[in-house]
C-alpha cells in the first residue's frame, strides 16, 4: 500500500508539475485558517490607526502565476515586503491597489478618505509601510501564539509595482508560481475592496508543516492526559469505595447515643429575680437623646402635582382644624397633642399618650 501514489501525487504526474508547485486541499485549508487568526487581529490594529470599523473576511487561498497576477489586478499597484527572520524565515508579500493606499494614508494623516491625487509620493509609502508593519506586527503575536514560538519580522519595503510586473532585486520570490492569500477588505463606508497577500509555496508549506507538528504533539498530549485521567479516575473510585464503607461505620456508632430528658427553668424565678436589674439597666439608658416629632397632618400628591408646587401654594393635609396633632419618639407614636403659643414660640400640649395599648388621659 505505500508504493501506491495519491490522488494529488497522480494529478502532479500527469500535468507535469512539480510537486514542490502544488498545494493539497488540506494545505490551503490550514493556510487559509492562519490567515484568517492573523487577519482578525490585523484588523484591530487597523482600526486604532484610521480610527474607522475595519472588516477583513474570511481568505480565499490559490495559487497564481506572475503573469495572471499581471492580468487580475490593476496595474500599477502598490507591494508591501516582510520578511520573517525569527521563528519562520521567509518572504511575505502584500498587494493593495493604489487608490486604497491613498485613501488609508490619507485617513491616517486625518483626513476623510476623499482623495483626488493621483500620484504615490514617498509619504505615501512611508506611512502605508508603517500601517502594514503594525498590522503584520499584531498577526506575528498571533501566529506566535498558535504555533507557540517566537516570530520576529524585519520592517516591511513599500514598492510601487509597475506595468512590467516588476519586483525589486532583494526580494527572493523563486518559481513562476506563488501562493496568493486574497482577503475582502472593508473600512467605514471609504474602502471595499481587496487585499493580497503573496507567499512563496515552499515558505507556505513551512507555515503549514509548523502547524500540523504542533497539532499532533497536542493530540498526543491530550490522549497521553486521557489515559493519565483514566487511572485516576479508576484510583478514585476505589478511594472512594472505601471511604463509604468507612463513612457507614461511623454513622452506625454515632446512632448509639444516649438520650435524657429535657430540663426547663423556672420562668417565674427568673421574673422575681430580675426586677431590681431591669431598674439598673433602664438608669443606663437614661441620657440616650431621642428625635421628638410633631406631626400636624399628611397628604399624597402625584408627581405632576408636586412639580406644580410654587410659593404661595397651599397643601390640603388629612386632618380638620382644631384636630389634636400626633406626637412621634424616633417615628414611633407616643400621645396626642395640641398647638399652642408661648411667647413667640410654638409648643404642643399633651393631651392623650399611647403607652402599651393604654391611654392616659392628662388632666
Amino acid at each position: 500500500m505505500s508504493d501506491l501514489l495519491s490522488q494529488e501525487e497522480i494529478n502532479a504526474l500527469l500535468s507535469g508539475v512539480n510537486d514542490d508547485d502544488i498545494l493539497t486541499a488540506e494545505e490551503q485549508d490550514v493556510l487559509g485558517e492562519i490567515g484568517n487568526i492573523s487577519m482578525g487581529t490585523s484588523a484591530t490594529t487597523l482600526y486604532t490607526l484610521l480610527r474607522n470599523k475595519v472588516t477583513i473576511t474570511t481568505p480565499r487561498v490559490t495559487i497564481i502565476s506572475w503573469e495572471e497576477l499581471k492580468q487580475e489586478f490593476k496595474i500599477p499597484y502598490v507591494g508591501v515586503q516582510v520578511e520573517y527572520t525569527e521563528g519562520l524565515k521567509g518572504n511575505n508579500l502584500l498587494i493593495l491597489k493604489k487608490e486604497d493606499v491613498l485613501k488609508i494614508t490619507d485617513l491616517m494623516m486625518g483626513g476623510n478618505g476623499d482623495v483626488k491625487e493621483d500620484e504615490i509620493s514617498e509619504l505615501h509609502l512611508s506611512a502605508i509601510g508603517e500601517a502594514m508593519n503594525q498590522m503584520i506586527g499584531s498577526a506575528s503575536t498571533s501566529l506566535s501564539a498558535l504555533l507557540n514560538m517566537n516570530i520576529n519580522i524585519s520592517p516591511p519595503k513599500a514598492f510601487i509595482v509597475d506595468a512590467n510586473i516588476r519586483l525589486p532585486e532583494d526580494i527572493s520570490f523563486t518559481g513562476d508560481k506563488v501562493v496568493k492569500i486574497a482577503f475582502k477588505m472593508v473600512i467605514g463606508e471609504i474602502i471595499d475592496s481587496e487585499i493580497m497577500q503573496l507567499l512563496p509555496i515552499s515558505f507556505a508549506k513551512q507555515l503549514v508543516e509548523h502547524v500540523v507538528t504542533k497539532n499532533r504533539e497536542e493530540d498526543k498530549k491530550e490522549s497521553f492526559q486521557s489515559d493519565k485521567n483514566e487511572i485516576i479516575d479508576n484510583s478514585t473510585e476505589i478511594e472512594n469505595e472505601k471511604t463509604a464503607e468507612n463513612n457507614e461505620k461511623t454513622i452506625k456508632e454515632k446512632q448509639r447515643v444516649p438520650v435524657k430528658p429535657v430540663i426547663f427553668q423556672n420562668f417565674d424565678d427568673i421574673a422575681t429575680e430580675g426586677g431590681e436589674e431591669n431598674e439598673d439597666n433602664l438608669k443606663l439608658i437614661m441620657d440616650i437623646p431621642l428625635n421628638v416629632t410633631v406631626e400636624l397632618g399628611r397628604t399624597k400628591k402625584l408627581i405632576k402635582d408636586i412639580l406644580e408646587l410654587n410659593e404661595g401654594s397651599i397643601i390640603e393635609l388629612d386632618k380638620i382644624a382644631g384636630e389634636p396633632v400626633d406626637i412621634l419618639v424616633n417615628g414611633k407614636f407616643i400621645a396626642k397633642g395640641e398647638v399652642v403659643v408661648i411667647d413667640e414660640n410654638f409648643g404642643v400640649r399633651i393631651i392623650d399618650i399611647i403607652q402599651e395599648n393604654k391611654r392616659i388621659n392628662s388632666i
